[in-house]
């Protein structure tokens, strides 16, 4: 195992921004990834390090002058199963979408609503991610890291990881030494259906008058596929921007303009405030209302299905995404005096 040289990242972020690294590693098992901490101790790599999964959650606006990191672990163990729970280890590079399709396939509740989101197990966990009134840390029992400074192990239970809102303490500057390593989900063999979210439910009675596991996914995949651009055919990351959470006060001086405006609640967990009187708004519309939707800067711009996407249409670099990003907030912040915050992490 060896680093590969001023190493092209493109295949390595759904963007398909053309941009470099200095080193590039793969490992293949918690040995190999310990064989990375002794090369990092021998100072053999160049710093600082940048830990990737399939590269869904990024923007590169330039060269990486360091070594980035990729696990290629993919393993998926049962650990215990029974009438009323089952535990199930999967490794850090195992396709977050592979092991939903396996515990529909399995007849397990919990994470059939998270269907089709792009992005490895391990990002899943660090990222929180989240969709159609679900997200990833429901169904987490612990996570498995190695310390990249000592190569020691750490297991993180559910609830010292901090899960909120696109967040946990894997995201905070001074836990990036922390590689994850496996995940370890609680998932239910005799579960509730999640159908509350937006026309979710619509969509699935659409496919089967008796919902079930498959055609909740079904109907996730179809939902998605039908708003959000496909992998390979236009570069993008998803959703590019948090939906803001805000007051309650500031809900009610925008409905007196906007009284049309959506808005969800907010887990007291999630809340920036300490009474937890405030609400989620949708960032698409948000940015929609602003004028953005199907806008371009360059060769980057608003995807016209879904404001809250910004594609690359050809070539463009991480400074034209980035550009229309920043137009799209400033954009928000003029007509709306709201800050949107990235949920793609910006390199």
């Amino acid at each position: 195992m060896k680093p590969y040289k001023h190493y092209s990242l493109k295949k390595h972020n759904t963007f398909g921004i053309h941009t470099h690294t200095d080193n590039f590693m793969e490992y293949g098992s918690e040995e190999e990834l310990l064989e990375v901490v002794q090369m990092l101790r021998a100072d053999k790599l160049s710093l600082p390090i940048l830990h990737i999964g399939a590269g869904s959650n990024i923007l590169f606006t330039q060269d990486f002058h360091g070594t980035v990191l990729h696990s290629c672990m993919k393993s998926i163990d049962i650990i215990s199963e029974d009438e009323k729970t089952v535990l199930v280890r999967v490794s850090s590079g195992y396709i977050w979408d592979d092991f939903v399709d396996y515990c529909v396939k399995h007849g397990w509740y919990g994470a059939e609503n998270l269907s089709d989101i792009p992005g490895e197990t391990g990002a899943a966990a660090v990222q929180n991610i989240g969709a159609y009134g679900a997200e990833v840390k429901d169904i987490i029992s612990q996570v498995e890291t190695i310390d990249l400074r000592t190569g020691h192990h750490r297991t993180f239970s559910q609830e010292e990881c901090q899960y909120a809102y696109r967040q946990s303490i894997f995201k905070l500057l001074e836990n990036k030494h922390y590689i994850v390593t496996f995940v370890t989900f609680r998932l239910l063999p005799n579960g509730t259906l999640r159908l509350g979210y937006g026309n979710l439910r619509e969509a699935v009675m659409t496919i089967s008058p008796v919902p079930t596991l498959a055609s909740v996914r079904q109907a996730v995949i179809s939902t998605r596929k039908s708003k959000l651009p496909g992998p390979g055919t236009i570069g993008s990351a998803g959703s590019f921007f948090m939906n803001p959470i805000v007051p309650l006060s500031k809900l009610e001086e925008l409905r007196a303009t906007y009284p049309d405006i959506p808005s969800y609640p907010v887990p007291y967990r999630d809340s920036p405030i300490d009474n937890g009187a405030c609400v989620k708004l949708s960032a698409g519309w948000l940015i929609q209302q602003a004028g953005w939707k199907g806008r371009s800067i360059g060769h980057a711009g608003v995807y016209d299905r879904q404001a809250l996407i910004i594609v690359n249409h050809g070539d463009a670099t991480g400074a034209e995404v980035l550009a229309v990003a920043n137009a799209v907030m400033d954009a928000v912040r003029t007509k709306f005096g709201i800050t949107l915050r990235p949920e793609v992490n910006i390199i």
